[in-house]
């Protein structure tokens, strides 16, 4: 065992621990190329997100104004989301696998004790930002949820969580992402409003 867990609240290893190691076994025969790739996408593949959100904001100025007031509400959106996943992490307390599993090498540095696991915040975020963009162009909704989707798979391919922690994040970063979505939506008459002052620039195409 890399550490106890007696004290934690949640111990993940008797959900999912036995596919966890299958998985992390399989990592470790990936070509070295791949498994770069893999870890670089996983640590840095939120920017995409950010680059989609950037553009559904750049393509709803020629929208009405509860998209708009969406687009422009998408960052908060995935705050918001953030900060309930941080909530719920620290209720859980549940250790990362990499902490608590004789596994093998990870693909990525397995955080320090007290950087719990459940849920994935990677994954919260990346499914947070795709419901959202969902309710603001479908076009750009699609690559957003595929990126959710190979996000959450590389955080259990780089071995610092469990298929349960991306589970439970996708359900989270999903259903925030959409409530919030619908409310950021009933600020539309504030859109409509700050397209004809100063911000007209930055709202109306």
């Amino acid at each position: 065992m890399r550490g106890p867990a007696s004290e934690l609240a949640l111990d993940g290893r008797g959900i999912d621990g036995g596919l966890y190691r299958r998985i992390d076994e399989w990592a470790q025969h990936l070509p070295a190329p791949v498994q770069h790739a893999v870890a670089a996408f996983s640590a840095y593949g939120l920017a995409l997100v950010a680059v989609l959100m950037l553009l559904a904001w750049w393509r709803a100025r020629r929208a009405d104004g509860a998209t708009l007031a969406r687009a422009v509400a998408a960052p908060l959106v995935v705050v918001a989301a953030f900060t309930a996943d941080t909530l719920l992490k620290s209720v859980l307390r549940e250790p990362r696998p990499c902490q608590v599993l004789d596994a093998g090498r990870t693909l990525e540095t397995c955080p320090a004790a007290g950087d719990w696991s459940l849920p994935s915040n990677h994954t919260v975020i990346a499914f947070a930002a795709a419901a959202v963009l969902w309710q603001v162009d479908r076009r750009l909704a699609t690559p957003a949820l595929l990126l959710a989707i190979a996000m959450g798979a590389s955080r259990v391919l780089v071995g610092v969580h469990y298929p349960h922690d991306v589970a439970l994040g996708a359900a989270v970063g999903t259903a925030t992402g959409y409530g919030l979505g619908r409310l950021a939506g009933r600020g539309a008459p504030l859109v409509e409003r700050a397209r004809e002052g100063r911000l007209r620039r930055w709202l109306t195409a």
